[in-house]
């Protein structure tokens, strides 16, 4: 069966790079497009707003002009009516304009960071495996496009807005400047050059500074979560290691500052050599204007002309580099957000996928070999089983002998390095990922706990049962949780979380916390709910639970497995021994396999690491007479 690989399928994400040309317009075709599509009605007005408030400037100047001429020639008040109205009245679109376009401005930013932020997830979601979270690379990637994706798109389209409102002005008075004196109209224009030239350099240097801090940042965010969450706090009260976790957080807020220190003192110098240039440029021109006054070579009118047009070209070319620049960073942190969307597959997707039908007769594991990383060791090598259906196969060994790697293999979260799974003589590379996991339920060792309501938390593994209450309580009452929940003071619709309060009611009711064995039991429910899945995984199903509970739980979940294909994990190897085949596996290989009686005659490593276990259980000898304790 051939498979189809995405463009970076099995890399975590590229290697940062500096977007060239090509990568910039790519980005801002995006961003326009999604600020189109999210609401074009907002764009339009914001642009033509834009154009109203650029414009006004360069009609004010032209009627003030007016109006002093008028009035040194000795005209009357009557024949000043006409363009003062106008005066007021653009002056007056003026002064508002900007109250428009800042709340053109809010709402586009609202919209596009919705649509952005629902493509950005909805790709994130599309990856199927799990190598890439487990990437600094790709973390750091993904906590940037988030950033970007919610501004960049409005930022860029205020960038363009931006530009053409400079791009109007510059146009109005460098031609009301070429009316007065050619030489000094280019002059004035040509000193805008190495402003642009310095904004576009700096846009890059942000944008860099950008990626080399984030980093520090994730980590900053990680020890600030730390020193303030409450499954911390408990460790970190009782060790006092408060102080070296703030001493870390600090230390990675300082490492950050630092790189923001240098940036913003490289701008200092840059964007001070810039005004100084252009504040001599403009004395320059004063003097001359004055000179020419005074030669009577220019109006009063032209004068007042001459004012308001220098600064203002100033200020635009100003304006103009700092839009460039602005778009420019932008767009470069925007490639971010448009790398990810365009990640391809992180697992081969089969070209014409098989179906994953109900198993009929097992799953075969042959000569599997993995290891997470090409520099890391194998994790497992040259794995050999074979899981009949309806029978139940338990993997027992040491920490770190692959066990849990050898689950996540079978549940398709990642690829093997050589060899393969086959379902029912079909490699699970040639199977949807989406229709393979319908076939599995699986309770993992570390189950999830959500800051949901107790009902939204069993149905998590079965999303449809949401609306079938009775479902819900079933799965839980296998699962030795239904009691328990009922008990809770709105029952299934209690908040399982202290970190946010209850969205029902007024808003003020607190949550309710759940040890470690009673979230053990609710991952036990979301497995339950998937009543029509064929294999049944349970990677240490029963930890955190006492002795009382562990012992009903496995006797449920004997129950439960009987004539279902069944993988199980455990260290009690006392939950194990009932199992068809059992599996030890030792520094990734498979080195014993049999029943238990089989297991135990052979006096391997089962039967020395159960013979361990056991003796806890036994009777200590009797004290002698008079020893004192």
């Amino acid at each position: 069966m051939s498979r189809t690989l995405g463009e970076d399928a099995g890399k975590p994400v590229p290697a940062p790079s500096v977007p060239g040309p090509q990568d910039l317009v790519r980005a801002l075709r995006l961003a326009l497009g999604l600020a189109f599509r999210s609401s074009p009605w907002v764009l339009a007005c914001h642009l033509a707003v834009t154009l109203l408030s650029a414009t006004a400037p360069v009609v004010v100047t032209w009627l003030v002009k007016d109006i002093l001429d008028t009035l040194t020639s000795g005209a009357s008040a009557a024949d000043i009516a006409a363009p003062t109205s106008t005066l007021a009245a653009v002056s007056t679109i003026a002064a508002v304009a900007p109250q428009f376009t800042g709340y053109l401005r809010a709402r586009m930013m609202r919209v596009t960071s919705l649509r952005a932020h629902e493509r950005l997830h909805a790709r994130v979601d599309t990856f199927t495996g799990l190598r890439r979270f487990e990437h600094p690379e790709f973390l750091d990637q993904l906590r940037l496009a988030q950033q970007a994706g919610g501004l960049a798109p409005s930022q860029v389209v205020d960038g363009a807005a931006g530009l053409i409102r400079s791009t109007v002005l510059l146009t109005g008075f460098v031609g009301s400047l070429a009316i007065l004196d050619p030489f000094l109209a280019v002059a004035v224009s040509l000193s805008g050059i190495p402003v642009l030239w310095a904004e576009i350099t700096l846009s890059r240097r942000r944008a860099r500074t950008f990626w080399d801090i984030s980093p520090s940042e994730r980590r900053e965010i990680f020890y600030a979560t730390l020193l303030t969450s409450v499954e911390a706090a408990k460790e970190i009260r009782l060790y006092g290691a408060g102080g070296f976790l703030r001493g870390r957080m600090l230390s990675e807020r300082r490492a950050a500052d630092a790189l923001r220190e240098r940036q913003d003192r490289s701008e200092l110098r840059i964007q001070s050599a810039l005004q100084t240039a252009a504040a001599v440029l403009a004395g320059a021109s004063l003097l001359w204007a004055v000179g020419a006054a005074s030669r009577g070579a220019m109006t009063v009118g032209d004068v007042s002309m001459l004012l308001a047009a220098i600064p203002a070209v100033q200020s635009g070319i100003g304006g103009l580099a700092g839009e460039l620049g602005q778009t420019h960073h932008s767009l470069v942190m925007f490639d971010h957000y448009v790398t990810v969307l365009r990640l391809g597959p992180d697992l081969p997707a089969p070209h014409r996928p098989r179906p994953a039908g109900p198993l009929r007769e097992g799953i075969e594991i042959q000569d599997l070999w993995f290891r997470y990383e090409e520099e890391l060791p194998w994790v497992l090598r040259g794995v050999n089983l074979r899981i009949e259906r309806g029978t139940a196969l338990a993997l027992a060994g040491v920490n770190g002998s692959g066990k849990s790697t050898l689950v996540k293999l079978l549940c398709r979260f990642y690829d093997p390095t050589r060899g393969r799974i086959l379902w029912d003589g079909t490699d699970l590379r040639d199977i949807a990922p989406a229709e393979l996991r319908a076939r599995i339920a699986a309770t993992f060792q570390d189950p999830m706990r959500y800051d949901l309501t107790a009902q939204e938390n069993v149905c998590i593994g079965e999303l449809s049962a949401l609306s079938d209450l009775r479902r819900c309580e079933e799965a839980a009452r296998l699962a030795g949780m239904h009691e328990e929940i009922a008990r809770l003071p709105r029952g299934y619709a209690t908040l399982l979380s202290r970190t946010f309060r209850s969205s029902e009611g007024d808003g003020t009711e607190m949550g309710v916390q759940l040890s470690g064995g009673q979230w053990q039991r609710m991952g036990l429910a979301r497995s339950f709910l998937r009543t029509g899945a064929d294999l049944l995984i349970l990677d240490e199903p029963s930890s955190g639970l006492d002795p009382a509970a562990e012992y009903e739980i496995h006797a449920r979940l004997r129950e439960r497995r009987a004539g279902r294909t069944s993988v199980l994990i455990s260290h009690r190897l006392g939950a194990v021994k009932d199992a068809d085949v059992i599996a030890v596996l030792e520094d990734g290989r498979v080195r014993e396999l049999g029943d238990h009686r089989r297991l135990i005659a052979q006096g391997g490593t089962y039967q020395r690491l159960f013979a361990l276990q056991s003796s806890g259980y036994r009777d200590e000898p009797a004290e002698p007479e008079g020893a004192r304790p």
